[in-house]
């Protein structure tokens, strides 16, 4: 008999500041095909108030990154990305960035981004996990109308209410810029894109750079008074907290935006023109209102409720399940997000959650569970 091998597992991908998560005693953990700190020697709760209190830097680059360039110069990349997507991206001033979503025929999510304009072009950042789908998704739906130019640059994220004051040490004109707003800009000599944006609800910035730079601008941040490393546990208990969707989990393609409240980034004049994958459904459920909705919800007492507990309301009857849930050290408590029969969805509404089989009081809240504190023109 021929001697039999394991297969083989794909070995993990690493992003440009690999190294330093080590130096820095991560704990590294499997995160969308990379390895990634999941926290720091602060720990994940010290981690998760450094960044609602000071300022926290976050390694996002294995998120995927890419240019979309129109074949005809005379074209606009923007007008022809609303093809794909909901959002109003052909009405975006230079440097304005948008969040929106890849849609199927059925209204489903297929990932969810952001875009920014400069002139003709567009920049889009798209979740690790669903990249390669994303872009070879794009690329073949838009062949011959505009091409996609995938960057392999890293991805900084500077978060908290003291960013402004930290990145504007480093890199002049920061300051300048407002939420959802972005520029490139000059580093020690060198091209970085800066956009005031990110996924905890404080200020803050992400800082797209060459690779080969990474490391040393992120050490230069570290080196600020204000500044420590924050892993991904922190990262989604804070986004948690802010009432943000995690893809796979609280989005997918099996949810609308419609579903997952988000049809404030689908603007009235998309819903007219109907010219996006799913259109005819998501109309649909704004004409009827989805038989669901993605809704806050709080646990009463300590326990937290993780993602897949179910829902049931004050009869005993199933009407949902949770996607995300968690303890939020901001609220001092347990904080989740889910999907209830619309019916249920009203705040102030009382529901049990099963928990190890046993029912636990919980409350419909409005999201977010804290204050988001974005610096608005």
């Amino acid at each position: 008999m021929a001697s039999q091998t394991a297969p083989q597992q794909n070995p993990l991908q690493t992003t440009a500041l690999h190294g330093l998560h080590f130096s820095l005693g991560a704990k590294m953990v499997p995160f969308a095909g990379y390895d990634m700190p999941v926290q720091y020697p602060l720990g994940v709760l010290g981690e998760h108030l450094q960044t609602r209190e000071k300022a926290g830097l976050f390694d996002v680059s294995h998120m995927g990154q890419a240019r979309l360039v129109p074949v005809n110069a005379a074209d606009d990349a923007a007008e022809i990305f609303e093809q794909l997507v909901p959002g109003g991206i052909k009405t975006l001033k230079n440097g304005h960035m948008r969040y929106t979503q890849l849609t199927n025929e059925q209204g489903g999510i297929l990932d969810d981004l952001m875009a920014t304009r400069f002139d003709n072009d567009l920049w889009l950042v798209v979740n690790a996990a669903c990249k390669d789908n994303d872009f070879a998704h794009i690329a073949a739906a838009l062949q011959g109308q505009a091409t996609l130019d995938i960057q392999h640059r890293a991805l900084i994220a500077l978060q908290g209410p003291l960013a402004v004051q930290v990145l504007q040490r480093l890199i002049a004109g920061v300051e300048d810029l407002v939420f959802m707003q972005a520029a490139w800009l000059t580093w020690q000599g060198h091209e970085v894109l800066v956009s005031r944006c990110g996924y905890t609800g404080e200020d803050g910035f992400e800082i797209s750079v060459a690779s080969q730079q990474a490391e040393d601008l992120a050490k230069a941040l570290l080196a600020e008074a204000e500044v420590e490393a924050i892993g991904l546990g922190a990262r989604d208990s804070l986004r948690l907290e802010a009432g943000l969707c995690l893809y796979g989990h609280d989005i997918d393609t099996t949810t609308t935006p419609a579903e997952a409240d988000l049809l404030w980034s689908v603007p009235k004049r998309r819903r007219a023109e109907a010219n996006f994958p799913g259109a005819a459904i998501i109309n649909q459920q704004i004409e009827n209102s989805p038989t669901r909705l993605r809704v806050g919800i709080q646990p009463q007492g300590r326990a937290p409720a993780r993602e897949g507990t179910q829902v049931q309301n004050q009869a005993g009857q199933d009407i949902g399940t949770i996607t995300s849930g968690g303890f939020g050290p901001s609220v001092g408590g347990p904080v989740a997000m889910g999907y209830v029969d619309s019916e249920s969805g009203q705040i102030g509404t009382q529901v049990n959650l099963i928990v190890r089989g046993k029912p636990m009081p919980a409350t419909i809240t409005a999201l977010p569970f804290v204050p988001q504190r974005y610096v608005k023109g």
